[in-house]
């Protein structure tokens, strides 16, 4: 599986961090994908694999957070957070004490399924380029599916057609055209990271890009204490 070829011989368990889970039903499709685990309510969170995953997943939307709890099969292994991830002062603190508990300094994996564009509507190229320097400096891999550029289009519509302006950096923003094509080049340009796969697109015609950080950790599957 995917998880024992990126990270082979870490020491238990491998930990995710999902930006942007949503109400979690995505979130736990892919733990269970992850750990090969079959779509039934499980009381051990190990598949065929063999592996042990923690993951914590994050939301703005504190409401999104309680459903996800609410509905988890998985309350031992899978951690759901409410978290504004562009507001660092109350960002760094959790993630740090979330890693500190396993004596780890980064995540083996990142997930960021369909929330760049979202990023970039609300802080701008800029807050995008530190989304993406963020999410990289935190994981080993990253799995990321960003939104192309007409799904930017479409939310500027439903906009106008609310009787509501635009974005405030739709029109401004530089990155366009392209988009996941631009969020690749600053990953592998500016923040450490190599294109491993592009899994080709999914049903919303969106790429799924799988990057691994080209930085040293620090991490060896054995305790450590603090960051790198």
């Amino acid at each position: 599986g995917l998880l024992r070829e990126l990270c082979p011989g870490r020491d238990p368990p491998l930990l995710g961090l999902d930006v942007g889970c949503n109400s979690g039903e995505l979130s736990i499709a892919m733990y269970r994908h992850l750990l090969a685990l079959p779509d039934l309510p499980s009381l051990s969170p190990r598949g065929d694999s063999g592996l042990d995953l923690h993951l914590l997943c994050c939301d703005i939307d504190p409401e999104l957070i309680r459903r996800a709890r609410s509905n988890c099969p998985f309350p031992n292994s899978m951690t759901f957070l409410p978290l504004d991830i562009m507001d660092r002062e109350s960002r760094d603190p959790l993630l740090d004490s979330h890693l500190e508990r396993f004596g780890r300094s980064r995540f083996d994996l990142a997930l960021c399924m369909s929330v760049t564009m979202w990023i970039h509507l609300r802080h701008g190229d800029r807050g995008l380029r530190e989304f993406l320097e963020f999410l990289s400096s935190r994981c080993s891999f990253l799995l990321l599916e960003p939104q192309p550029w007409k799904c930017y289009r479409a939310a500027a519509r439903r906009l106008r057609r609310l009787g509501r302006s635009d974005w405030e950096h739709f029109r401004g923003l530089g990155i366009r055209g392209d988009v996941p094509a631009g969020i690749c080049g600053i990953l592998t340009r500016d923040c450490g990271m190599e294109l491993l796969c592009s899994f080709g697109n999914t049903e919303w015609d969106r790429s799924l890009l799988l990057f691994r950080s080209t930085r040293e950790s620090g991490d060896s599957g054995e305790s450590r204490d603090g960051r790198e």
